[in-house]
């Protein structure tokens, strides 16, 4: 049990994008491959944009080559959810590990690309 209130479907969320070629670079889109859950991780990391600047995300690492933005409510309407841990940071839940459920992984990852809005690069 949490002990954050459940986030409003209308929150945003940040992912940052810390690998290059999770960002189509032809058409500026953020790909699935960001949205794989990696082994022993509760949940993919989000950042809570109402106390956290794309930039400020950014910041938390070396090298970071972008932000993609998510809608909470888009992330629920595909079955998953976003529990918030800390006072700026989040997990996205109910994604399987590709080991686990390949064509389930895909199918999220995919679903959750096409609903993320890349935000901030850097310059």
């Amino acid at each position: 049990m949490s002990k954050f209130a459940a986030l409003v479907e209308e929150a945003i969320v940040y992912r940052s994008l810390l690998r290059k070629q999770w960002i189509d670079e032809d058409t500026g889109r953020v790909k699935a491959d960001a949205y794989f859950l990696r082994l022993n991780e509760p949940g993919l990391s989000v950042n809570i944009a109402s106390v956290c600047s794309p930039e400020e995300c950014a910041r938390f690492f070396r090298k970071c080559y972008g932000i993609a933005s998510l809608e909470v409510g888009d992330v629920r309407e595909i079955g998953l959810d976003v529990e918030q841990d800390a006072v700026n940071h989040a997990n996205i839940v109910g994604l399987p590990y590709r080991d686990e459920d390949l064509a389930r992984a895909e199918r999220l990852a995919g679903l959750l690309a096409r609903r993320s809005a890349l935000v901030w690069q850097p310059k």
